[in-house]
């Protein structure tokens, strides 16, 4: 019964994907159906029109195999070893440095909207508590 609720989420997904691209073919959109897709249901999500329990199994099954979908890029990085050969010193170094940025930036973030959560919480318990 799992296999098939699992099957059955992942197949709403596929939806949002194929919709995302059939939007962007007929609308003749600059972004990619997959983008466009994963808007839909960002917002589908956040306007409770999608429950997340419709979609939550079927993500997380996909989300446990996302590496495997990066092999093939990395192996096709080989066909073009002449471009990056002698500049690896400078690949290291690019990727440690977009690693703290992004690392700093997610920190930040998630740390503003943490803090406006609670800021929110406070002003409606205040506002609660005067009437």
């Amino acid at each position: 019964m799992k296999f098939i609720k699992v099957f059955l989420q992942i197949v709403v997904l596929y939806i949002f994907y194929i919709v995302g691209v059939w939007l962007s073919d007929r609308l003749h959109l600059p972004l990619p159906g997959s983008i466009i897709g994963l808007l839909l249901l960002w917002l589908t999500l956040m306007f409770k029109v999608c429950p997340v329990n419709w979609i939550e199994s079927g993500a997380n099954f996909i989300l446990s195999y996302l590496p495997l979908f990066f092999i093939p890029a990395t192996v096709g990085v080989m066909n073009y070893f002449h471009v990056f050969a002698g500049k690896g010193i400078f690949l290291i170094l690019i990727v440690v440095l977009s690693t703290l940025i992004t690392m700093a930036i997610a920190g930040y973030t998630s740390q503003y909207l943490a803090q406006r959560e609670e800021t929110k919480r406070k002003e409606l318990k205040s506002w609660k508590e005067r009437l």
